[in-house]
This record gives structure tokens, sequence and C-alpha cells, in this order.
């Protein structure tokens, strides 16, 4: 098993292993003294895998009560975080039981904060289902919910107890959504390891997922430590994010978060190219990257709607974004431009 310690606030593992699912109930065990736990999962996850983690929750003495969340972004949505925090009040869960999330990004996103909020704190377990989720969002303590006028609008920084990888999952992960986590994998090589991203382009990930996973894992790891109240550098994390959200917020969420961070990467790195921050080698190459494993490069939307999506986007402080920007593959820089300089950004990326 590889185990990583994550230094933070509150301090976790990240646990890796093949057939981890099964022994869930022994590991959530070893760092709470709950005696119920909540089982938060989508509707397409839970008949997957539901019964076999209850299974072990069960055997380790844990009551176990279910709760079953729609798929898609959508389920991020205050109404949803209201319903589950009634159900736990319902079923009287308390202060020293626990959540666990066992699904993607969204259903993580919607525990954690569910979990970060409910008397003030419960402790909550990650269980990531998704390519996305055990290479990202699972690890960091970032958990929210959406309103009408953007994403992630309302949430808070909340770690969890323990995150539990079992790459067997991925076995039955769509093909659409496997592609989604690559976009988020090849975004670490980009952001600062252009060693790792030499293997991706050699060797695909599904014949090195665990080595995948734990090298994100580690960076991500390694910038919270740094930076966990994203303050400074883990905003390096946003790569492809600013441009991406503003692209998922056009679609009504249609385009999934992976495709729209890799339409963000290349158009971030087109317009740097533009602009003088990196040569063209490094946008062919990550383009190129991208287009191997599946992943869009371009977007259909208006230079005027991605701009507007992009006003309300949470990362601007007062006039100012602050964008990640590439200057080549393995180095990243923090640059902060002002709001009235974002449509010509997105112009020099190929927006029109």
């Amino acid at each position: 098993m590889i185990r990583i310690p994550v230094s933070a606030s509150r301090d976790y593992r990240v646990l890796i292993e093949r057939g981890l699912l099964d022994h869930a109930g022994e590991e959530i065990r070893a760092v709470t003294k709950a005696e119920a736990a909540a089982l938060v999962a989508g509707k397409n996850v839970f008949p997957l895998y539901g019964e076999r983690v209850r299974r072990s929750l069960e055997a380790a003495g844990l009551q176990v009560i279910p709760y079953v969340i729609e798929a898609g972004e959508g389920a991020k949505s205050l109404e949803n975080y209201g319903s589950l925090l009634r159900f736990l009040s319902e079923n009287r869960l308390s202060r020293s039981d626990v959540l666990v999330a066992l699904g993607g990004g969204v259903t993580g996103d919607l525990t954690g904060f569910a979990a970060a909020t409910y008397q003030r704190g419960i402790d909550f377990v990650q269980i990531p289902t998704t390519l996305l989720a055990m290479v990202d969002s699972s690890v960091g303590g970032k958990t929210a919910v959406n309103l009408e006028t953007g994403k992630n609008q309302v949430g808070a920084f909340y770690q969890p107890a323990v995150v539990l990888c079992d790459p067997d999952v991925l076995k039955t992960l769509p093909e659409e959504e496997y592609r989604c986590g690559s976009a988020e994998v090849l975004k670490y090589g980009v952001l600062g390891n252009a060693a790792f991203f030499e293997e991706l382009c050699r060797r695909p990930i599904r014949e090195q997922e665990e080595h995948v996973i734990e090298t994100c894992v580690c960076m991500k790891r390694d910038i919270v430590h740094e930076d966990e109240y994203d303050r400074g550098q883990r905003q390096l994390l946003n790569l492809g994010h600013s441009f991406g959200h503003a692209v998922e917020a056009c679609s009504g969420f249609s385009i999934l978060h992976g495709q729209a961070v890799a339409i963000g990467m290349a158009l971030i790195a087109r317009a740097a190219a533009a602009k003088g921050y990196c040569d063209q080698e490094t946008v062919e190459r990550l383009t190129a990257a991208l287009r191997d494993y599946g992943l869009p490069t371009e977007t259909d939307f208006s230079l005027k709607e991605l701009a507007a999506a992009m006003a309300l986007d949470k990362k601007r402080t007062g006039s100012t974004m602050h964008l990640v920007v590439p200057e080549a593959i393995g180095r990243c820089r923090i640059l902060a431009v002002p709001v009235s300089e974002i449509p010509d950004w997105l112009r020099a990326g190929g927006a029109v």
C-alpha cells in the first residue's frame, strides 16, 4: 500500500491500493471513533460500490446510513446541501460520527462542505471513484457548492480524516470521465514536473495508475502544505481553470470539468505565447498531449460570453484576476491581470 502523509490544519494520509474498498471500514476506524457513518454516494456510483463499502463499514462496527445524490454538477446546489444537512439531523448523527463521500469531485465537494458546517464540524472521509478526484479534488480540503451566479461560490477549507484511493474502481469509469481526469493529470506535469509530463506522453495513464495518482497527490500535498488557504502558490493549481470555469458556465455545465480545464489550458497557453511568456513549442506540446488523450482544445463560445462568465469567477480580487501562465512545460507563473484586460487575453488565446 502507498501511504502519503498530508500536513495541513489537520494531518491525514492518502492511501492508494487496489482492493482498498474492502478494507475501508478498518482504515476509517483507525482515524475516527465514530459509531455511525453517513455514506453519501451518487446515484451512478452507489449501485456499483455502495453495498461493498457498506459491508466493509459494518464489519468494522459502524452503523451505516446511506444517502444517494443526483449525478452531475447540478447536485452541488444549496437545495441539495440543505437536504443533506436535514438528513443528517433527522438521523441524529452527532459530531463524533463520520460522513463518507463515495464518488467523484461533486460528491466530495458537497459532502465535505456539509461536514464542515454540520454541528460546526464532523469528520469526513474521501473515497474517490474517478481519476480526477483521486489525483486532485479529494486532496487539499477545498469543499463547496455552487450558486446560480457561479461555481464553488459557497464553501470552506476543511480537511478529510483520510483519503482512500482504490484504482480498481477506475475499471468502471466511463471513458469520457477518464479523459477528464487525464486533463488534471497533464496539468500537474505542465505546472511543475516536466519529467512527469514526458512520462505521460510516452506511456498511457492506464498503464501506470498508481504511479500517476501518487505523483499528483504528492505534488498537491507539497503545494497545500505551503499555502493551505489559497492565498499564494496554491493558485498554481488553477492552471486552465480560470478560462475553463468560464467554458463550463457558458455550457450550463454540459461540458465536463476536465474537458473545460483542457480547453482552458490550451487557451491560456496560446495567449501566453502570443504575449511572449512562452514559445510556440510549449503550446504545440501541450495541445498535442491533450489531443492524444482525447481532450478538446477549442471552444465555440464567444469572447463576450467567456468574459462575462469570468467576471463572476471567485478567483477575481477586486479589479484584478490571477491567471496561471505557462512559461515552459514544467514551469508556470501566477500573473495578476486587470479584469479590463481579460478580453484581450481571451482574444490572444483564440476566442472571437
